[in-house]
């Protein structure tokens, strides 16, 4: 039995072919490792439990940033889907060492943090280029 497509549902299919495709995870390269970082659905949904909001809302406002040990415990949790065994106490130590390479609060954010958010789904395509944008700005002005 075919199939008839109407030209509403080819543009759709052409459409989707053609959206590029978001990257498969984020990295933190630190202490001469690369680590994977992204979110699944399961465990955005545990973060929400334990948080008791919208990852979304852990994002800060235009003027501040997200507490550390948010930022931490959000990034651990990116890293075990990749990176079995691993634990909070292992992050918090990975992220002295991100700082004793030079790394900082803002750095982490801007460059381990926000793509978190980027390939785990959160924005759309246009925001993430929006994003991007403003981020290498940032880098520019601040680091």
């Amino acid at each position: 039995m075919s199939t008839i497509m109407s030209s509403s549902d080819e543009a759709k299919e052409i459409a989707q072919e053609t959206q590029p495709k978001r990257k498969a995870f984020a990295t933190w390269e630190v202490g001469g490792e690369t680590y994977r970082l992204k979110l699944t659905t399961a465990v955005i949904c545990q973060l929400e439990e334990k948080f008791k909001t919208n990852l979304m809302n852990l994002l800060g406002s235009d003027d501040s940033i997200p507490p550390l040990s948010n930022m931490l415990y959000i990034t651990h949790a990116a890293m075990k889907n990749y990176h079995h065994g691993i634990k909070l106490e292992d992050v918090k130590a990975m992220y002295d060492t991100y700082l004793s390479e030079g790394g900082s609060l803002v750095s982490f954010f801007i460059n381990v943090f926000m793509p978190i958010y980027q390939v785990s789904g959160f924005f759309s395509q246009g925001v993430e280029s929006e994003m991007e944008s403003r981020m290498e700005q940032a880098k520019e002005e601040i680091l």
